[in-house]
């Protein structure tokens, strides 16, 4: 069964839209995702809780980029390396990093994630999309649940 509002073959990416690193992020992919490959969400919304509360995630606290793919979830240094993946060169260069073990790249990736909001900042309302990127977000009037 797969996550609501997603559709087969799409790449979500869930992010936190009050984050400043978080929202930079996502200014980030849609910039060099020219494919457009990547849809993204923000864990406000009433999309990405939907799929956070599908997962078993915790819709209050917001440790860790989500990304779906093909019905699995990546969290962690594994979601940010799988998304890296998807964009032009020079991004998938990252791939290097599957080498560390997990726990080195989940640690490393943690000492960010967990620190987010004092090192950069946070936004005083959610993400919101720009009427040219609205296309790259989750919507529930965009997308069909097929079970």
């Amino acid at each position: 069964m797969r996550a609501p509002n997603i559709n087969e073959g799409d790449k979500v990416v869930l992010f936190d839209g009050v984050c400043k690193l978080c929202s930079g992020w996502a200014k980030f992919l849609i910039r060099f995702d020219r494919h457009r490959k990547i849809k993204l969400a923000t864990v406000q919304s009433g999309v990405g809780r939907e799929i956070l509360t599908f997962y078993g995630l915790p819709q209050d606290t917001y440790e860790t980029m989500v990304y779906l793919e093909g019905g699995k979830l990546y969290v962690q240094s594994a979601a940010f390396l799988k998304v890296m993946s998807l964009l032009p060169f020079p991004w998938p260069m990252f791939s290097v990093f599957w080498i560390m073990p997990k726990s080195l790249r989940d640690w490393l990736y943690d000492r960010i994630a967990l620190n987010r909001y004092e090192l950069f900042g946070r936004n005083k309302y959610c993400l919101m999309p720009d009427v040219d990127h609205e296309s790259r977000y989750l919507s529930k009037s965009k997308t069909r649940r097929f079970m």
